[in-house]
């Protein structure tokens, strides 16, 4: 199977590993998803480019593919049919325009249908982090309007595929509240691939050990640590500015946060506050509920049962561990 091409670091670099999740949508295009298929983890971790290898697969098996990438401005048709495929890049344009990305995301449901009505065919539908422009109150009715048009559509088909992925751990919970997707969990890269993707980068770099221990095998923060000459302080800065880690919060959940620094798992089953772990949750510095690590529950290789130096638990996980490390510097400060 073809691997694409994909940006990384300012960088053209192919697909890399992710071997068993590319088995995983062969599988999926050959009998197609029951349900929409919900893909979760931690930001960066490779999910977009997942999705765009997925789209690629799919279009070799034979399907006709709708793909939505709203935060990256990037949307198309892949479709056999060119009035289908022109209409659609058309809509776009106007939504673009008018600055409506959340339009596009529901128009796709009318676009299946176009091209269903002209073949019986197989089709697919790959949605990039779509619920944070539709709003992430509307994940699970737009979630439901997936699983309709496998269940219940307009017009017949052969074979149908829904791939839609979430950085957002408030969306998993909102989507989770009802049984219309399956929801499946993406961790970062095993040691070995990103070993891979590290090897691409050019130039003078940090031992591998020690990025793998900065970055627990999260592509983007490998990027960024490259973009920024492998100053690993100053992206612990980035993430406390963009994470909005204010002094009055760090000091409200002190010991708590103390505590999860040295083991997420001391936030499960102890009565934390309800209100600490949304916002854990809410920033995407945690993931909540880990699966079990059964293969069949997780998009590639799951994570360890237990990883003390990358911050992941049994229960509970650090998105990389340069999220601990960003909430360990807000103590360290608080404290000062």
């Amino acid at each position: 199977m073809r691997r694409v091409t994909v940006r990384f670091a300012n960088l053209d670099v192919e697909f890399t590993d992710r071997d068993r999740a590319i088995k995983q949508v062969i599988d999926w295009g050959e009998r197609g998803t029951w349900h929409p298929i919900v893909i979760y983890g931690p930001e960066g971790c490779g999910k977009s480019a997942l999705l765009k290898q997925a789209a690629a697969i799919l279009r070799d098996l034979g399907y006709e593919v709708f793909y939505l990438n709203p935060l990256g401005y990037v949307f198309d048709a892949d479709v056999s049919f060119p009035d289908i495929k022109r209409a659609f890049l058309e809509f776009v344009r106007e939504a673009l325009a008018e600055n409506a990305l959340g339009r596009i995301a529901w128009a796709v449901f009318d676009f299946v249908n176009k091209v269903l009505s002209v073949r019986r065919g197989k089709i697919a539908v790959i949605a990039d982090d779509v619920f944070q422009v539709i709003g992430v109150d509307k994940a699970a009715a737009y979630v439901k309007g997936l699983l309709n048009m496998i269940e219940h559509p307009h017009y017949n088909y052969e074979n149908m595929v829904i791939l839609v992925a979430t950085s957002e751990g408030l969306s998993r919970e909102e989507i989770g509240r009802h049984r219309w997707a399956d929801i499946m969990p993406m961790w970062n890269m095993p040691r070995e691939g990103f070993e891979q993707l590290y090897g691409r980068i050019p130039g003078d770099k940090p031992p591998f050990g020690e990025v793998w221990k900065s970055t627990g095998g999260n592509p983007d923060k490998l990027a960024e640590l490259y973009r920024n000459g492998w100053r690993v302080g100053d992206a612990v800065r980035k993430l406390m500015n963009d994470k909005y880690l204010t002094a009055d919060i760090i000091k409200k959940w002190r010991d708590w946060l103390n505590e999860a620094i040295e083991d997420p798992d001391r936030l499960w089953g102890r009565g934390a506050p309800e209100d600490l772990l949304r916002w854990l949750v809410g920033k995407n510095l945690i993931i909540y509920n880990m699966h079990y690590r059964e293969q069949q529950f997780w998009v590639d290789q799951p994570p360890p049962e237990r990883d003390q130096e990358l911050g992941v638990g049994r229960y509970i996980a650090w998105q990389t561990p340069l999220h601990r490390e960003a909430v360990r510097q807000a103590l360290r400060e608080v404290s000062a």
